[in-house]
């Protein structure tokens, strides 16, 4: 069995100023080399009852042992989003109350000297590297397909009324498309997963200073949050780090 890479990680989230529920989750595991967060949505309670099956089972998964290759690495991610798209698409089956419910879901996992993304929905992986930030997934929005079809400018669907409107989910179709998407990593590399709380209130150059700053992880994931709110918090924000201190 290769050893693990060597990862520093923290989570933290915020219910926002405008909500009295969040309906995100995450997992910040550096031992089992696994990064995790969901947005749920659906009725009452629903969006969390989905975000925290996403959570539960991509932990469940990987607590078997990590994934010693990068071709097993992205076999156990879409693995753990099939799986949790089930589980989501039974419990709604058998309970009225959860009907529709369903999640973004974002995974990054480790292997000895790579990684693995696992994309859904409209929260976002960014990678932070030699002092830049870079989107890594690309929102499965109705937004992002009018920027991609020159329909829309990003600053004109940053606001836009539809910007919520997702095309893709966990837990909403029997069938579903994970995007993977993988590389190599290098000591100092930061891994940011975000809800659109975070994303939708924050420019990505205030982000990308923040991670650029001498704070601590933990400092960094409390100053984004905190940067959600001070901008109206309009909905739950979560923000998961990942820093690579030394790979294979």
């Amino acid at each position: 069995m290769m050893g693990m890479m060597r990862l520093e990680s923290c989570g933290r989230t915020d219910v926002g100023m405008r909500r009295s529920n969040n309906e995100d989750a995450f997992v910040s595991s550096p031992e089992l080399g696994l990064l995790v967060l969901a947005d749920g949505m659906g009725g009452a309670a629903s969006g969390e009852v989905a975000s925290g099956i996403f959570a539960d089972t991509a932990r469940e998964l990987f607590s078997a042992g990590s994934p010693p290759s990068e071709d097993e690495a992205e076999e156990l991610v879409r693995r753990a989003f099939l799986l949790a798209n089930q589980r989501i698409r039974d419990l709604a089956a058998r309970d009225q109350r959860h009907k529709d419910m369903g999640c973004t879901g974002e995974m990054v996992a480790f292997t000895g000297e790579g990684y693995v993304v696992g994309h859904v929905g409209d929260s976002r992986v960014y990678l932070f590297r030699g002092d830049r930030l870079r989107q890594v997934t690309k929102d499965h929005s109705f937004v992002q397909e009018q920027v991609d079809n020159g329909v829309l400018t990003p600053e004109q669907a940053r606001v836009h009324a539809y910007r919520h409107m997702i095309l893709r989910a966990v837990g909403i179709h029997d069938s579903l498309a994970v995007d993977l998407i993988s590389g190599k990593a290098y000591p100092g590399d930061i891994f940011l997963l975000c809800s659109d709380g975070l994303s939708d209130m924050v420019e990505d150059s205030l982000i990308e200073e923040t991670l650029a700053s001498d704070l601590s992880i933990e400092e960094k994931a409390d100053r984004l949050i905190r940067s959600a709110c001070d901008a109206g918090g309009h909905d739950n924000v979560t923000v998961v780090l990942g820093l690579v201190l030394q790979v294979e």
